[in-house]
């Protein structure tokens, strides 16, 4: 079906000036006078509508009355011309309806609550707010490829079926073939008479095969969805998310804090230039100053401060914090903020967190207390990096994970790295979603996927 996008007729307007053009799309409001109709058509490749005018003396009622429903699917032809009020419009020669609509469609109006648009997901991207989501989604994905790419990352494709729960949190979906049932005595048999023979699940991280990518290829990065059964509704946790993972090798803690912050910079940095409609919808319409923080992001130097210096800080601040903030205990989103907003301003790099409190892989530190970990911190959201330094010491790691009763036997090929050829290593875990909040302003996760699966909703 020859047309032209929407998107190309507004970029290129002189070359299509007085031409004639068809152009497809969905009816997203229209209007009616005596003698003219007009249709305010959206084709989902620009966030500004395009404008058809029906001169009703010149076009049969019989085809621009179907025409006049929001929702309905149109293909039209006519003269791109300019206007004062829009800059450019389309005034018609014919219309067909591709696909009627009738008034049972959930999108009559021009603004609904997210709320009510969670309940129709497969209806939301005709929305304007969606559009702008899944637009700004796309260019920060590319953004993050492209910067990988430059610097020389190979993209690996680690296993969505795993068998090792990389966090060691236990919260994974279990992947089978067949129900359970009576007649297996004990639960190893049962998963011994399964389709992999042994029990398996739903990743909830690709950094331990990462490392292991990484421990030949020098550089790499992993992009692609990972899972966690967490009994969660916070605006902040879905079950099913994208994750990106690099994993760098002759790199230690420090080395990896400049990556990661050079890396944030960059993406935003494309971001903003790739989508300057997108943002700034979201900064008039979703989060006041949105552009004043993402530019002051990529300018300014990020903070450093010790897990244990941060812990001093929130004491000394005269807060009244709902979670108590003592030495060993994880810090909350309230401490986040604190640190962030108030005592910042800016993103910090969080380092050196207790052991206790980390995963079995962390380098360990010459305090015996603490690891060489970091998580950056964003003002409005919280913890947007978590990222460390590996153990590459055999006997560190396997006493490590002996003391969290792990099953040595399970991360068998895991461990043959630290014996082979061991080399200093550190990478970095980036919720994708969480920094399309970032981005975006957008306050809740389900608003940045396309279909969010969370407790109690599939």
């Amino acid at each position: 079906m020859k047309h032209i996008d929407v998107k190309v007729l507004f970029e290129n307007a002189e070359k299509y000036l007085n031409q004639s053009v068809t152009v497809c799309g969905w009816v997203r409001t229209w209007r009616d006078s005596k003698s003219i109709a007009f249709i305010e058509l959206n084709d989902g490749t620009s966030l500004k509508n395009l404008q058809l005018i029906i001169e009703k003396d010149k076009i049969d009622e019989s085809a621009y009355k179907p025409a006049l429903v929001v929702g309905c699917a149109l293909q039209v032809a006519g003269t791109f011309i300019p206007s004062e009020r829009n800059g450019y419009e389309l005034l018609l020669q014919s219309v067909t309806v591709l696909g009627g609509c009738p008034q049972d469609y959930p999108l009559q109006k021009k603004h609904h609550t997210l709320e009510f648009l969670r309940s129709i997901p497969h209806l939301r991207p005709r929305t304007k707010y969606f559009e702008a989501v899944f637009a700004v989604r796309n260019a920060l994905s590319f953004a993050i490829h492209k910067y990988f790419n430059k610097h020389g990352y190979k993209y690996v494709h680690t296993p969505i079926i795993t068998g090792s729960d990389c966090e060691g949190a236990g919260e994974m979906f279990r992947v089978t073939t067949h129900n359970w049932n009576d007649k297996y005595e004990k639960e190893q048999d049962y998963y011994a008479d399964d389709f992999f023979g042994a029990r398996a699940a739903l990743t909830v991280s690709g950094q331990l095969e990462g490392e292991m990518a990484a421990m030949g290829l020098g550089k790499i990065y992993t992009f692609g969805p990972t899972f966690r059964a967490e009994h969660s509704n916070t605006t902040r946790h879905a079950a099913e998310f994208w994750h990106i993972e690099p994993e760098v090798c002759f790199c230690d803690l420090q080395d990896i804090i400049g990556i990661a912050e050079d890396f944030i910079k960059s993406i935003i940095k494309d971001v903003v230039a790739t989508c300057p409609d997108e943002i700034s919808y979201f900064n008039e319409r979703v989060e006041k100053g949105l552009i004043e923080k993402l530019n002051k992001v990529t300018e300014c130097e990020f903070g450093k401060i010790t897990y244990t210096e941060a812990v001093e800080v929130l004491k000394k601040s005269g807060k009244q914090f709902k979670y108590p903030v003592e030495w060993g205990a994880d810090l909350q989103t309230e401490h986040e903020k604190y640190l962030t907003e108030e005592y910042f301003k800016k993103p910090v790099f969080v380092t050196d967190y207790p052991a206790d409190i980390k995963s079995f892989y962390m380098k360990q530190n010459p305090d015996g207390k603490t690891v060489a970990a970091t998580d950056l911190l964003v003002p409005g959201i919280g913890e947007i990096i978590g990222c460390s330094e590996r153990e590459a010491d055999l006997e560190k790691l396997t006493a490590a994970m002996r003391k969290r009763n792990m099953p040595l036997d399970g991360y068998t090929e895991y461990i043959d790295t630290r014996k082979y050829g061991s080399v200093p290593h550190s990478g970095f875990g980036l919720g994708f979603e969480r920094m399309l909040m970032y981005v975006t302003g957008v306050q809740n996760i389900r608003d940045t996927l396309l279909f969010p699966r969370t407790v109690g909703s599939l």
